[in-house]
């Protein structure tokens, strides 16, 4: 039975315990570099954790930044997770004069709110409209933290969760086929499993 899930490995982020997560559903996963999978991947998910910079280089290093792009060209549903949420954006304050991935509008930028920065532990998740990544959850949920920067959509029709860390910020988007949480899902228990599972169903 061919992969459900298509997790694209950029060098940034531990991926075990997404997959350990997508196999606790009951859904396929498989981990790739190759470029050729990831534009024929029934559905993309693209994580990540560090920094936007070295993320991108990798990205263009190893062709998986057009790759990526080719499989949003196609409509193949990109589920970004934390920094894979940033990248797929125009910009970031962290890595200036680096472009995205550029699939949604915008940028990110640094945490300003008078908080500990990173943004580390449980949040609320706060649904401001109706959105398919979070279908048959509640209108609130908590889910897993770890961040420094967050997306700033240039059209908030695109966001569809938000979450306060001394002011409000876009913790979800949703864009037709492309979806980007901030939190870690794998990490977020029920809430962030039931996330997962309506990816995979897309």
């Amino acid at each position: 039975m061919a992969a459900r899930v298509t997790i694209v490995d950029a060098g940034v982020g531990n991926l075990t315990s997404l997959c350990n997560a997508f196999r606790f559903i009951g859904v396929e996963s498989e981990i790739t570099a190759d470029p050729l999978v990831v534009v024929r991947a029934g559905r993309l998910v693209l994580p990540g954790v560090g920094a936007f910079g070295y993320a991108m280089r990798r990205l263009r290093e190893t062709g998986l930044d057009t790759a990526i792009c080719e499989a949003a060209q196609h409509a193949t549903p990109i589920l970004g997770i934390c920094l894979g949420m940033q990248l797929l954006f125009e910009t970031s304050e962290e890595a200036p004069g680096e472009s995205g991935l550029g699939l949604l509008a915008g940028g990110v930028k640094r945490i300003t709110a008078a908080r500990k920065v990173p943004h580390t532990g449980w949040n609320q998740v706060a649904l401001t409209r109706a959105a398919g990544l979070f279908r048959g959850l509640p209108t609130a949920g908590h889910a897993y933290f770890v961040h420094g920067y967050v997306c700033v959509p240039a059209y908030t029709a695109d966001i569809c969760a938000v979450t306060d860390y001394g002011r409000p910020f876009a913790s979800a988007v949703e864009r037709g086929l492309l979806f980007g949480v901030q939190f870690h899902p794998e990490k977020s228990q029920e809430f962030g499993l039931q996330i997962l599972e309506n990816f995979a169903e897309l």
